[in-house]
C-alpha cells in the first residue's frame, strides 16, 4: 500500500497537467526506470494525466518486451544472447541460471533476490558470453562460473544475516 502511494505521488511530480504530453513511451520509459517495473496503479495514473485509456497504455507496454511489470530481484540477472554471445553459448549460460535458480526467463525467484532476462546484446561481444548481475558486467561466462558467482552471493547473503 505505501509504495502505491510513493508510485501516485511520483506519477503526480513528473506529470503535473493532465493531457500535457503524448510521449506514453517516454513516460513508461520513465516510470520503469524509477520503480525497476510497471506497477499497475502507475500505469492507471499516467493513463489520466495524458488523457488516454488504461487499455491504450497497457497494450502500449505489454507491446515492448523490455518493459517488466514484476518487480525486478534484488539481483537482476541479464544473459546477453546478441550475436557473438549467441555463437559462443549464451543460451547455454541462460538455461544454466534457469536450472540453478530454480525460474524461467522473465521470472522472479520466491525470495525476490534474483530475477533472469534475456538481453539482446550488451555491447560487450569481446567478452561473450557475456551477463549482467545488477550493474556488473561478467564476461566469458560458463556453467561453473555461474555456480560460482551464484554460491558467491549466497555466501555474502549469509555474512551479512550473521552480521545483523
Amino acid at each position: 500500500m505505501e509504495e502505491n502511494q510513493e508510485v501516485l505521488a511520483w506519477v503526480e511530480e513528473h506529470f503535473e497537467t493532465a493531457g500535457q504530453s503524448s510521449n506514453l513511451i517516454g513516460a513508461l520509459l520513465a516510470l520503469q526506470d524509477r520503480f525497476g517495473y510497471l506497477p499497475k496503479v502507475g500505469m492507471r495514473a499516467l493513463a489520466e494525466k495524458l488523457s488516454i485509456s488504461p487499455a491504450n497504455v497497457f497494450s502500449v507496454a505489454t507491446f515492448y518486451n523490455q518493459f517488466r511489470f514484476i518487480p525486478p530481484g534484488r539481483y537482476p540477472i541479464k544473459v546477453c544472447m546478441g550475436t557473438a554471445c549467441h555463437i559462443k553459448q549464451g543460451g547455454l549460460i541462460l538455461d544454466h541460471f534457469e536450472r540453478q535458480l530454480g525460474i524461467c526467463e522473465g521470472e522472479v525467484t520466491g525470495d525476490r533476490e534474483y530475477s533472469l532476462d534475456r538481453v539482446a546484446c550488451v555491447g560487450c561481444c569481446t567478452l561473450a558470453p557475456v551477463a549482467l548481475v545488477g550493474d556488473e558486467v561478467i564476461g566469458n561466462m560458463s556453467p561453473t562460473k555461474v555456480d560460482g558467482l551464484l554460491l558467491q552471493h549466497k555466501l555474502k547473503r549469509e555474512q551479512e544475516e550473521r552480521e545483523e
